[in-house]
């Protein structure tokens, strides 16, 4: 009785024995599984970080192209614009031009008629001395009237426009802007275009120009 009372307490021993044999490895694989969970979570964690970088990375070079496209939107209306301006003042450059001509053509044509009223008396005097000439009595010409003084003035939409101040500021083109000398300027020439806001002038019958009015 006793031998079997110590075969069942042997095997109670055995079975302990065995279970804690069976505890301890649990544990260790227990521990080595949670070792590697904690490397997966580890791994997840620069995974998802590294993948939070590169996202940060896509939207930063996102906004720089849409920053970039804005930029060569901007370039673009830009262009457009100097375009434009560029065509508008080649029109105005051909506008003012092709005024220019105009008034050129006709101070021009003022200018013939001028010469042509200039040479009329010339012509009557060459005819005058080719008739014989008539002995006058010999009388005593008359003294002189000092000439009357005279000032002329063109008053338009509120302005008084006045020719001395025009002839002044034309002397000073002829002298400064043509470099000429006061004594070499023999005849002016002065059309007033009150429309245009402007005197045209010719010097000695051939240099045209204007002055603002």
């Amino acid at each position: 009785m006793k031998e079997v009372k110590k075969a069942v307490a042997a095997k109670k021993e055995e079975a302990k024995a065995e279970a804690a044999v069976k505890a301890v490895k649990a544990v260790k694989k227990a521990a080595t599984t949670a070792k590697k969970v904690e490397k997966e979570v580890k791994a997840a964690e620069k995974k998802a970080a590294s993948t939070a970088k590169k996202a940060e990375k896509v939207v930063k070079a996102a906004k720089a192209v849409s920053a970039a496209k804005k930029a060569e939107s901007v370039v673009k209306e830009v262009k457009a614009a100097e375009k434009k301006a560029e065509t508008a003042a080649k029109q105005a450059e051909k506008e003012v031009k092709a005024e220019v001509k105009q008034v050129e053509k006709e101070v021009k044509t003022e200018v013939k008629k001028a010469e042509e009223v200039k040479k009329a008396p010339a012509k009557k005097a060459e005819a005058e001395k080719k008739a014989p000439a008539k002995k006058a009595a010999a009388k005593k010409a008359p003294a002189k009237k000092a000439a009357a003084a005279e000032k002329v003035s063109l008053q338009y939409l509120g302005k008084d426009i006045k020719i001395d101040d025009i002839k002044e500021a034309v002397k000073k083109i002829w002298t400064g802007e043509l470099k000429k000398k006061a004594s070499d300027l023999e005849s002016i020439d002065l059309y007033l275009k009150p429309e245009d806001n402007a005197a045209y002038y010719v010097l000695n019958g051939s240099f045209t120009g204007k002055v603002d009015l």
